[in-house]
């Protein structure tokens, strides 16, 4: 209903090229640039200026976004007045975010959702924080669960509402039998000599233990790089280094040991929950929120995630 050409405006102004934006639209740079001259055109103002091989909003495409923010928050909160004239709670919720987050949270509070609510349909969607966000503007997910990041807008981001649903602790993961197994824990800081092994340097976990040991004082010496959680466990059971695990993902069946972590500060992952400015009134969207912090309050009720701690 609104014009697909302030999306892009939009787009470009997040990622700063015509190229990055054209990758996120799913569309070419030549059509990303087609339909910002022919907004421009309508306007009757001057969009863009080149600047090297980037370009540069003008203040009146500043203009423009800040009123096409507010066009979308008022459409999505019309949507949401409207749904809730149709009385039964019905239709498709899609729900996107971390790997981690969907197992103990989503798939959860979606089949409660589901048992409560037999006419809504949850569908899930697995994608690192950046893109869940792209998910949420171009209209292809209703519901986010994401790690904030250098990459993620702020918590002030007029298009977006953004709210803390869980904190979660990360433990260390190390071979059985290994010198820093100790019940009581340790600091993060007691593994500073260790080799380290990381999920790719491209997607949440990778910053948030850069960060994590920068706290505790060291860089990790980073020796192995893979993407999947259980292939980090299997290498760490070779004794080839250590890992941080966190307490919402089941500890692995290989021989390792779960060691928390202690001392101040101790390393941790704060979930949100974030939606398109204006659609939390939305019934369903509602719903669904609420289905997630109930289950979030009985995952720490029950102490779910933290698994088996060997050792």
């Amino acid at each position: 209903m609104i014009d697909r050409r302030l999306h892009v405006l939009r787009t470009l102004a997040e990622h700063g090229t015509v190229t990055a934006a054209a990758v996120a639209l799913h569309l070419t740079p030549s059509a990303v640039s087609q339909q910002l001259r022919l907004l421009s055109r309508d306007l009757g103002v001057e969009l863009l200026r080149p600047e090297g091989r980037r370009v540069r909003l003008t203040p009146a495409a500043h203009i423009v976004l800040r009123h096409a923010d507010t066009l979308w928050t008022q459409w999505e909160a019309a949507q949401a007045e409207l749904a809730r004239q149709s009385g039964a709670l019905q239709g498709t919720l899609r729900v996107c975010g971390v790997s981690s987050a969907l197992a103990a949270l989503a798939g959860p509070a979606a089949a409660r959702l589901r048992r409560a609510h037999p006419l809504v349909e949850p569908l899930i969607h697995e994608e690192e924080s950046a893109e869940c966000y792209r998910l949420l503007l171009a209209d292809e997910a209703d519901i986010a669960l994401v790690l904030p990041g250098p990459d993620a807008p702020p918590v002030t981001d007029a298009r977006f509402e953004q709210a803390p649903l869980m904190t979660d602790r990360q433990d260390l993961l190390v071979p059985e039998g290994h010198r820093l197994t100790r019940p009581g824990g340790i600091r993060l800081a007691e593994a500073a000599d260790q080799p380290w092994i990381v999920k790719t340097y491209n997607n949440d976990t990778y910053p948030l233990v850069t960060a994590a040991c920068a706290a505790a004082g060291f860089t990790p010496r980073i020796v192995h790089q893979v993407k999947k959680r259980y292939a980090v466990s299997a290498l760490v059971a070779e004794g080839l280094g250590v890992c941080l695990l966190p307490r919402i993902v089941p500890l692995p069946p290989d021989p390792v040991t779960r060691v928390p972590l202690i001392g101040d500060p101790a390393p941790v992952r704060q979930f949100l929950t974030a939606v398109r400015r204006g659609s939390s009134d939305h019934p369903l969207i509602e719903a669904a929120l609420e289905a997630l912090r109930d289950t979030t309050a009985n995952f720490g009720r029950q102490g779910l995630g933290q698994g088996r701690t060997r050792g």
